[in-house]
């Protein structure tokens, strides 16, 4: 049973890697031989991207994001939720990936990069996919590439381009080579060990400082005058009815009984699967009756309302219906009067109504609303004299933010040009690449700048952590024994080059696409 189920397992990895790789080539196989500018993928107009005024067709593109989603999806084993796809951008990946091979391929052209049919051959042949018992089996390959509708000669000319970006971008990063003195940085910033010397201002610490003019204030309150806006209020007449006092009225024939019961078979569920309506019928009953009589209520509220709303007289409504009317003070949807909380519905009706104007019927797990707006009280920025205290305050906190982070870049020039401003000390700590700072807190900003600083310099500029701006200084630096950085050196090259390879290699594609004219169809990459 266990080698079954790893051989079905081993088969669908096998498959997926396969859907990967065919689809990887699909958008490379037409940006190549010219595919993409010939009217496939939907016709003259229909296009993604245009590079150097050679178009990736909208197929091109619907296969290269179908490919990242899926990509995802198998990271994620799982399928991607819209907003998660969002965050991720996976639309403008796929369509970055077609631009950034495109641009490469016609560089690979100018420099005359090309792989022969033995290395396409070869690289094919390698693919565990098309091997059984550890060699290419050449009716495998066919069989795959027929499942998955695949002409032999498209799949060999992706993989012949997919060698091509391979071997263009591996010379760009043959090229990058990490120097002593990045070794050397690389080094200090590991094992040095920093003593920062900084001063920090909060909002609190300097709110009492603020002071603030009536002009100030004024200004303060017709910029943010949704801060200090009343709510709107309404004051209800109403008539609340409900249906299970009436339901005793009502009665029920066995068809409708049968025909609730069958609409609503799910609600009978018992240990053994759906309960008999003989086992129920009293629950289907009282049930049945409810709804019934809810809906005998509702029309006839709805139609005395209707025959009598352009009267505006609720009291003859109620009479009609003989119930009685229901008074409320002026309320807002966030303070409702109590016999009104938790009645989100009637609350919204009754802030739509203009004021004597009749509304509903609006049904409620309490009965059935009909409504009259008694008074309507508009919401209204109220004069400064009426809310100075409250805008007081909120305009000197906004204030005080702006006076903490002030005072920092003060302080900040002071420590870069050597001003005499005494601050507090860390205390000795190593490089983070979390950001964590003794006293401080956690900012990896801070980090990457101060350990690219020798002892009395520092950064021009403050920075943010939390609620407090810091301006900092490089106090002391400790710095690691020269013989260490000695014995490391070569080791320490050969775990930097990778990134540095790739820091090459992203440049490079940078370079090309500024180079380049590239226009975007912003429909194929805009979530909507």
């Amino acid at each position: 049973m266990l080698s079954i189920m790893r051989k079905q397992k081993e088969s669908i990895i096998i498959k997926l890697v396969f859907v990967v790789i065919v689809l990887s080539f699909i958008g490379t196989i037409f940006l190549v031989w010219g595919k993409a500018s010939d009217g496939m993928g939907g016709g003259k107009s229909g296009y993604a991207a245009k590079v150097n005024g050679t178009r990736i067709s909208l197929e091109e593109y619907q296969n290269a994001y179908q490919r990242v989603r899926n990509m995802y999806q198998q990271i994620y084993g799982q399928s991607i939720p819209p907003e998660m796809e969002k965050m991720l951008g996976l639309k403008k990946v796929a369509l970055d990936g077609l631009i950034d091979n495109l641009l490469a391929m016609k560089e690979a052209k100018s420099l005359g990069i090309k792989v022969s049919k033995d290395d396409v051959s070869n690289s094919i042949e390698a693919m565990p996919m098309f091997q059984k018992d550890g060699k290419f089996n050449f009716e495998q390959y066919q069989q795959l590439l027929n499942s998955n509708r695949m002409v032999a000669k498209d799949f060999e000319e992706g993989q012949e381009s997919e060698l091509v970006l391979k071997k263009v971008r591996q010379s760009i990063k043959d090229k990058a080579v990490v120097s002593d003195a990045d070794a050397q940085a690389q080094f200090k910033k590991e094992n040095d060990k920093l003593e920062l010397e900084y001063v920090g201002y909060a909002p609190s610490d300097v709110v009492a400082e603020v002071k603030l003019s009536e002009a100030e204030l004024n200004d303060y309150l017709q910029k943010n005058p949704n801060d200090f806006k009343t709510a709107e209020k309404v004051a209800l007449s109403y008539v609340l009815i409900d249906p299970v006092a009436l339901a005793a009225k009502t009665t029920l024939s066995e068809d409708e009984i049968q025909t609730f019961y069958q609409k609503n078979v799910d609600r009978w569920q018992g240990k053994d699967g759906i309960m008999p309506l003989s086992e129920v019928k009293e629950k289907v009953k009282a049930e049945a009756l409810k709804q019934k009589s809810a809906k005998q209520v509702f029309e006839k509220a709805a139609d005395t309302l209707y025959k009598n709303i352009k009267s505006g007289d609720l009291n003859l409504i109620a009479g009609e219906l003989k119930q009685k009317v229901q008074e409320t003070d002026l309320f807002s949807a966030q303070q409702p009067v109590p016999l009104l909380i938790g009645e989100a519905a009637v609350i919204k009706k009754a802030l739509e109504l203009k004021q004597g104007e009749l509304g509903g019927p609006v049904e409620t797990a309490k009965g059935i609303y009909l409504l009259k707006a008694k008074e309507r009280k508009a919401a209204v920025i109220p004069p400064l004299a009426e809310i100075k205290a409250a805008v007081e305050e909120k305009a000197k906190a906004a204030k005080a933010i702006e006076l903490a982070k002030k005072k920092a870049e003060d302080a900040a020039k002071q420590f870069s040009t050597n001003a005499p401003l005494k601050g507090q000390g860390t205390g000795s700590f190593g490089f983070s690449a979390k950001g964590d700072i003794p006293v401080i807190g956690v900012s990896s900003e801070i980090v990457e700048a101060v350990f690219k600083l020798s002892a009395g310099q520092a950064p021009a500029a403050p920075f943010k952590v939390g609620n407090r701006w810091y301006a900092v200084r490089v106090k002391s630096r400790t710095e690691a024994p020269k013989a260490q950085f000695d014995a490391a050196r070569e080791e320490l090259k050969k775990k930097m080059l990778p990134k540095k390879q790739e820091d090459a290699l992203a440049e490079w594609s940078k370079g090309l696409r500024e180079k380049a004219k590239i226009e975007i169809n912003q429909a194929v990459i805009t979530d909507k």
